[in-house]
Parts: C-alpha cells; sequence; structure tokens
C-alpha cells in the first residue's frame, strides 16, 4: 500500500543500526473526523488529536501483537474536564472529551494554542493496555504540562522505562483541521551517548512539530528527527482511521441495564435514543426493538 491510498497513515523505522525505533502518524483524517463528530472547539479539538495519535503510536510501540490495543485517559484541573483516547496496533482510533466545547484564548508568550491550560496541570495521566493475558494493566504519572507529548514522554520513561523523544501536534485552519500527526523515538537499550546526543540536537533544530508538519511530509519529518543516523523504513505505510466498536446493536442491548418498568416507559414515548460517547454516534431504538428486549431477558429467565 503506498501513501496515496489512505488518509491517515502510519510509518515505521529505525535509525542509528537499529539503536533507535520510530514510529510516525499523519493523523489528519482522524483528528477532523474526531472534531466534527464531537464537535469540538478549537482548543479541544488539538488535545483530543495530540492524544488519538500518541494512543496509536503507544499501542504499536508497547503491543506484542496487531490487534494491541491501549487506552490513554488524561484528566488534570483544567476546563476540558478529561480525555480518553483509544489506539490499537492495527490503525484503528477513537476517542472522547468530558467539555468538547471548552476553550481558552491563546498563550499571550507565543500566541500557541494554550493545551496545557485547558488540559490543567494538577492530575495524571494513565494508560490501560491489554497484557498478553488479556488482563489490563494501567500505570500513571503525574501531569507535567497538560500539553500531551511531555506527559506521554514522563509516562514511557516513568511508568516502561523506555526513554523516548515525543512529538505531538495539530494545526488548524479555517475551522478544520489542516495538519495533524506525531512522532515517537525510541531509544533502544545499548544506543549511544553519541547517537543520543544527536537525536537531541535533532530534535532541537527541528522545532515545534505544528511547524514541521505544516512544511514537510511525514516522512520527511522522521528524517529531520533522524538526520545522519541513517533512518531505514521498516514497513510500508499502514492505514489509519477514526473507527469505533459501537453499533446498533449494542446500543440497543445496553437498554437491558434499565429494569422492565423503565424501558415501558422507553416504549410509550416512542422509543429511546441511544448516544455513543466514544464516537457520538446517535442510535434511536424503536419501541418493538425495546419490546424485543424484554421477551429476550424473559426468555433467558425461563
Amino acid at each position: 500500500m503506498t501513501i496515496s491510498d489512505t488518509g491517515s497513515f502510519i510509518l515505521r523505522g529505525t535509525a542509528a543500526a537499529g539503536a533507535l525505533r520510530l514510529v510516525a502518524i499523519d493523523s489528519t483524517a482522524i483528528v477532523e473526523e474526531a472534531r466534527r463528530r464531537h464537535h469540538l472547539s478549537k482548543t479541544a479539538t488539538a488535545a483530543l488529536g495530540r492524544s488519538l495519535s500518541a494512543s496509536v503510536l503507544l499501542a504499536i510501540l508497547l503491543g506484542k501483537k496487531t490487534d494491541s490495543r491501549v487506552t490513554l485517559r488524561i484528566q488534570g484541573d483544567g476546563p476540558i474536564g478529561w480525555i480518553v483516547a483509544e489506539g490499537s496496533a492495527d490503525g484503528q482510533v477513537r476517542g472522547y472529551v468530558r467539555e468538547p466545547g471548552a476553550d481558552l484564548p491563546v498563550r499571550a508568550s507565543d500566541g500557541k494554542l494554550d493545551v496545557g491550560g485547558l488540559v490543567g496541570h494538577d492530575g495524571e495521566l494513565a494508560l490501560t493496555r491489554l497484557l498478553d493475558n488479556a488482563e489490563p494493566w494501567t500505570g500513571s504519572v503525574p501531569l507535567v504540562s497538560g500539553e500531551i507529548a511531555e506527559d506521554v514522554a514522563a509516562y514511557l520513561a516513568s511508568s516502561e522505562q523506555i526513554p523516548s523523544a515525543v512529538l505531538l501536534g495539530v494545526y488548524e485552519e479555517g475551522g478544520r483541521v489542516a495538519r495533524s500527526g506525531g512522532l515517537i523515538v525510541q531509544a533502544m537499550p545499548g544506543a549511544s551517548d553519541e547517537t543520543l546526543a544527536a537525536l537531541e540536537a535533532n530534535i532541537q533544530r527541528m522545532g515545534p512539530i505544528t511547524e514541521n508538519l505544516r512544511q514537510y511530509s511525514l516522512m520527511e519529518v522522521m528524517q529531520r528527527a533522524a538526520q545522519g543516523l541513517d533512518l531505514q523504513l521498516v514497513t510500508e505505510a499502514q492505514a489509519a482511521r477514526f473507527e469505533c466498536r459501537c453499533s446498533r446493536e449494542r446500543a440497543s442491548g445496553s437498554l437491558l441495564y434499565f429494569g422492565a418498568a423503565e424501558r415501558q416507559d422507553m416504549i410509550r414515548e416512542g422509543g429511546q435514543e441511544v448516544v455513543c460517547h466514544w464516537c457520538n454516534e446517535h442510535y434511536q431504538i424503536t419501541p418493538d426493538e425495546i419490546a424485543a428486549l424484554d421477551a429476550q431477558e424473559t426468555h433467558a429467565r425461563a
């Protein structure tokens, strides 16, 4: 598959003879879909967009299987409340925020979006992943800045003992997401001090990731991060997408958590709307479908 075959995509590579592992994503289509579905403010789009990019990159870095999945939850004391993003190593991503309309003015110091202020500084980043035995495991760290990238890097260093450079950015123009993406460079065991110094110098020379995403292709962004370190792509581009696991059947089945009397009220009122918090899809469950749930429950008890 070539890059032109997909909207959002993932690239993977190594550098410095395998001493560095790189995973990058162009998440523009994914974040625009999230913005549209959740009616996100400009700063909330940047906050969720960075988190969505991070979640799928972390699923690839930390997972051992193609269906490895991680859930990233970020909660500070800022007006957005919490952010939840779920990514899978197969490129499937979804997520939401507590307050999609929350927004802040740009920072007076540099004119950039105040994602850190929207998230807040007093809180934690928690990451849940499925282990090989399918049992969930969660690690967490206190928030460093609320800017997402710094917090993900702190998590990797503290909970996973993986020194990494984490770059995440979202650029909006005309009310839409024009470019969004991210890059994580992981230092493998045995990486030399010279390699790490060269990587650090490259990252500093690059400047803000958002500006890089505006000016360069994702491949060029990776090359800039690994300049002089012999970047080698290890796979072809992999498609990535905003995709939810909700369905009409699951939405209908969720009404079984209500009592029979409550479902009868729903029938008399002409049905019940169920909204998926992950993707904001609205399902209108009809009276006949609700009655079928009652029959299903009665049969199960017989």
